[in-house]
């Protein structure tokens, strides 16, 4: 008996020796479409188990949740389930080598202690200093929320008052410079328009960067509020003029709800912003990217319909637990009839959990659920809609008719839509408009379109 418990707590020590050997932090670098972004985990426990969370410091990501945590034998398994995403690794010579899973797909990945430089890309657009403008660093406050939001002020170096643009990120935790892919698109589109006379507020998201508050219980409807509170604060400012906001992507949606709310908006620009449905939009989006990575016809046809019928039962819950409980019968069944193929290398259980709790967040349930044409039909104010035609994200063709029908119909006569042509998503010049090549694209944001939008503001506000 005395040799049995003597064994237990051998076991039971090598286990906590091990458990202290990996606890600390570990980075990684994740090479994913051309795009580099550093993976902190911070792994830290004892007797009852280890706890991690996730750093995503070049998204403005940090201490993200995770839902276990295992170190057995040599093997770490850590999984996550906001976003939904796994890695899975040896531990041999003070480093783990393995796989970092997210969405079905997968990446080799390696970490080690030694903190991890950001990567640095080809950005001849990125503005260096000494700048011909003034910079201030701004924070001001959004009192529903209880909350701070930090951004820079970029004001002409002249005398005078000054139209002023606010710009309004897209989806995802972005900081002020709505970097990703190694581009800061608003950091030159800031740059530009100072240059020529037009004061720019930017700043992070909520829960992002220097901003304080929760970004991952938010929704569209929060990102406005923080939104007409930096019109409030521009409003303080002397300096500043007629106030107008520009958003993209996701922005797009959020320019439209603070305008029909508040007069003192004055105009706005929809940067690939959208005129229909959330579901209607990632089911076009995701059928257009997945057929420009390669995705066979008939695969696509298999594919498609499982999602059209998933977002079907999100419109139609009244709450995220209604949603997730249907999602997860429906894949289920889905499963058990051999409708349902995993992506490789992942469980059903983890699988199935993941697809639901992605899907049913507050943001994507509001999302998907949006309608934008009633709110733009309330929007009075000049409105600017561009696109680009091999946008694979918002498609042109499906949203610049709408947006400007929808405007119109209402009474609103200064509506002004484009297309440009070989832009994607970001504005970019490109060859196939997929996501995978924004990061390998040295141009940020099309010189031709931050003209236009110089002189569509100029014209305005002169």
């Amino acid at each position: 008996m005395k040799r049995f418990a003597l064994i237990a707590v051998l076991l039971l020590t090598l286990g906590l020796a091990l458990a202290q050997e990996i606890s600390g932090d570990w980075n990684g670098m994740l090479e994913a479409g051309g795009q580099k972004i550093r993976i902190v985990f911070h792994i830290s426990g004892g007797e009852s188990g280890l706890v991690t969370t996730m750093d995503s410091p070049d998204q403005g990501a940090f201490g993200l949740a995770t839902r276990s945590t295992v170190f057995e034998n040599g093997k770490l398994e850590i999984v996550m389930d906001t976003p939904p995403l796994s890695y899975s690794a040896d531990y041999a010579e003070g480093k783990f080598k393995g796989t970092f899973s997210q969405a079905g797909y997968e990446f080799a990945l390696e970490l080690q202690r030694e903190e991890l430089p950001k990567a640095v890309y080809n950005r001849p657009q990125e503005p260096k200093a000494p700048f011909p403008y003034r910079s201030e660093e701004v924070v001001f406050s959004n009192p529903a929320a209880g909350i701070k939001l930090a951004g820079t002020l970029t004001l002409p170096d002249k005398a005078g008052i000054y139209p002023a643009v606010i710009l309004i990120s897209g989806s995802g935790a972005q900081n002020r410079d709505e970097e990703l892919m190694g581009h800061k698109p608003f950091l030159v589109i800031a740059d530009y328009l100072t240059r020529n006379g037009i004061a720019v507020l930017r700043y992070d998201d909520r829960g992002t960067a220097a901003s304080e508050g929760d970004f991952g219980s938010a929704t569209s409807v929060d990102f406005a509020s923080d939104a007409n509170s930096a019109v409030q604060y521009l409003q303080t400012r002397a300096e500043i003029g007629k106030i107008g906001l520009m958003g993209h992507s996701e922005g797009g949606i959020i320019a439209p709800m603070v305008a029909a709310e508040n007069p003192e908006v004055k105009f706005i620009v929809m940067l690939a912003g959208t005129g229909i449905r959330g579901d209607k939009i990632l089911d076009w989006q995701s059928n257009a990217i997945l057929k420009a990575s390669g995705v066979p016809k008939a695969e696509l046809d298999k594919v498609m319909p499982i999602n059209r019928r998933i977002y079907s039962l999100v419109l139609a819950a009244q709450k995220p637990e209604e949603a997730r409980q249907n999602i997860v019968s429906y894949m289920d069944s889905l499963y058990a009839a051999g409708g349902l193929e995993l992506p490789p290398g992942t469980g059903k259980d983890d699988f199935i959990q993941q697809t639901a709790s992605s899907l049913t967040s507050p943001w994507m349930m509001y999302f998907l659920k949006y309608d934008p044409a009633p709110t733009l039909a309330k929007v009075k104010c000049p409105v600017l809609a561009v696109n680009g035609s091999k946008d694979l994200q918002v498609p042109s063709k499906l949203n610049l008719p709408v947006i400007k029908q929808t405007l119109q119909k209402a009474g609103n006569r200064r509506v002004t839509t484009k297309e440009y042509k070989g832009l994607n998503h970001l504005f970019q010049n490109c060859k196939t408009g997929s996501p995978d090549e924004y990061a390998t694209i040295d141009e940020t944001f099309s010189p031709k379109v931050l003209k236009d939008l110089r002189v569509w503001i100029n014209r305005l506000t002169d």
